[in-house]
């Protein structure tokens, strides 16, 4: 089935349903706002840009997708991606191909290709997912450690060297207010899981630089004053030859938001014992980027943590998420202002754990006790996503393991194990 979960929950929908809803997609919000300003700055965007994402493609992924309790938004999946595309052909180029992306899921939603997520091998998923991770949090060494570089290249071989020769300027009030607030989102998450500990660090490490006037970059002196409002939506430069440039950069795009919302819809559906509509959810991804693309914001994809969070604080219908974009959306209406105050080394503490998060830790020894040519797969797809490109990596990751599966004379079928991250 291809049409919206919305259409089902709401013929059944009660006042303690929308509370719940009401309670949870807030909670996500509170998640979600940090997170999002992290992803874009660390993308190499604007961080307004990261709220755009969280407000219109978390509505449209809501009120469109497939899956019950989906949240939607700007992931650490596309930072790689996002950065390169920036730094090779601007922000309008990003934009442009996240439109692309988004045409090119609804025609994958609309021939039914969501099913397709089943050839993809796991160890293709794990080690680019770890692979992202290792860079997004190398991305995050200058503001953790309060390093004074110019300029970060976007290849993780030429970045270490840049990163040692800048290590004089490390800034000890920086990586002090990094560390601690570091501590304070594992302490929170381990005492209070469903609390929105995230928002509460991040504010904490935030607020102990402004009453101490410590020496260290925030949001509004780095990039000035996040905006109050929506842009109006536009269209990009739709010229042929720049959409022939962009579209392998669009291709990768659609294939991580592809499979990273299918997979946070399965690991969904696992929390609620429930059943979501892969089709519907690839229409929805496809419709959300684009139009956060016609509102200049980031690539967007179903977000696993945001979503566990959803269900973990009680949401129960896409109406959650709907809040959740409605919330964020009133944050930067009425308290754009406080947002400024927000202080680089916690932000970069939020994504290193992100990045953590995301390799799954406490998988790695079930990888090891794999197949030797899934372990030689995923260690291959890791290697290549860190040292050369992540669109390298994703084919030569899939056509190495359908090549693996073919060799060992069996039907293709899904070996999916959905991960927890």
């Amino acid at each position: 089935m291809r049409s919206p979960k919305i259409l089902t929950t709401l013929r059944s929908y009660t006042s303690l349903l929308f509370l719940a809803d009401l309670i949870a997609g807030a909670t996500v919000a509170m998640v979600a706002l940090p997170l999002s300003l992290a992803i874009a700055i660390a993308s190499g965007a604007d961080p307004a840009k990261g709220l755009i994402t969280a407000i219109v493609a978390g509505f449209l992924i809501s009120l469109l997708g497939g899956s019950r309790v989906q949240i939607g938004g700007p992931t650490g999946a596309f930072i790689i991606v996002v950065f390169g595309v920036i730094a090779e052909h601007g922000y309008d180029g990003l934009v442009l191909a996240t439109l692309m992306a988004g045409v090119i899921l609804l025609v994958a939603g609309y021939f039914r290709a969501g099913r397709l997520i089943a050839y993809i091998p796991e160890a293709v998923v794990n080690g680019f997912t770890i692979g992202i991770a290792v860079v997004i949090a190398t991305s995050q060494l200058p503001d953790f450690l309060g390093l004074s570089v110019a300029h970060v290249p976007a290849e993780f071989l030429e970045k270490i060297p840049v990163l040692w020769e800048a290590r004089g300027s490390f800034n000890l009030a920086a990586f002090g207010i990094a560390v601690v607030t570091l501590v304070l989102i594992i302490v929170l998450r381990r005492v209070a899981p469903r609390f929105p500990g995230l928002i509460v660090a991040v504010g904490i490490g935030s607020v102990l630089v402004v009453l101490a006037g410590l020496p260290v970059d925030t949001l509004q002196s780095r990039f000035g004053a996040l905006p109050n409002h929506l842009p109006w939506p536009q269209l990009p430069d739709l010229s042929l030859a720049r959409m022939v440039d962009l579209f392998p950069s669009a291709l990768v795009i659609a294939f991580l938001a592809g499979v990273e919302s299918l997979l946070s819809a399965m690991v969904a559906d696992r929390m609620i014992e429930g059943h979501h509509r892969p089709n519907a959810e690839l229409l929805a991804q496809g419709a959300a980027n684009i139009g956060s693309a016609l509102f200049g914001g980031l690539p967007a994809t179903g977000a696993i943590a945001r979503t566990a969070t959803n269900v973990r604080a009680g949401g129960k219908t896409p109406v959650a998420g709907i809040v959740h974009a409605a919330v964020i959306l009133l944050v930067m209406l009425i308290a754009a202002p406080l947002a400024g105050y927000l202080v680089m080394p916690a932000l970069a503490a939020l994504l290193i754990v992100t990045a953590w998060n995301m390799s799954e830790p406490h998988k790695w020894a079930e990888y090891g006790k794999g197949r030797t040519s899934d372990k030689a797969l995923l260690v291959l797809t890791l290697v290549l996503t860190v040292v050369v490109d992540l669109t390298v990596a994703i084919g030569v990751g899939v056509i190495v393991g359908l090549a693996l599966r073919l060799s060992r004379r069996k039907s293709v079928e899904s070996d999916w194990t959905p991960p927890e991250r």
